[in-house]
């Protein structure tokens, strides 16, 4: 029974996508190392709670397809603020969040980690 629970955690896996904008933030790539890691022997695996690991499947397989986003449709594709799914994609993208970080710093503490950088060694 073990390893039809391992199969069906790797099929998710494989058919979960992988967003390489959010890089190590991405749902998808932590989704597949907790099944690295909970399956570690492979379909031999014992399963200490099969009830619990049955109930986590389903979830995520509900995550996936997008249940409750069918099942309670939205009448606007919008949030309060105007802003859409693809602008928040955009914002939530890991280059814009460092540019971000990078203009919250202070003037004075730019110039000084521009300037305080280790220069390669010539010749």
């Amino acid at each position: 029974m073990a390893a039809s629970r391992y199969r069906r955690f790797l099929r998710l896996c494989e058919e979960w996508p992988v967003e390489e904008t959010k890089q190590q933030r991405d749902l998808g790539s932590f989704l597949r190392q907790k099944v690295a890691q909970a399956f570690r022997e492979g379909e031999n695996t014992p399963i200490p709670d099969p009830e619990a690991c049955d109930q986590m499947y389903e979830s995520l397989v509900r995550i996936h397809t997008n249940f409750y986003k069918n099942k309670y449709p939205r009448l606007k594709d919008t949030t309060f603020t105007g802003v859409t799914v693809e602008d928040c994609r955009t914002i939530l993208a890991t280059d814009i969040l460092r540019q971000m970080e990078d203009r919250k710093k202070g003037t004075w503490k730019r110039l000084r980690e521009k300037f305080s950088a280790k220069k390669p060694e010539e010749g």
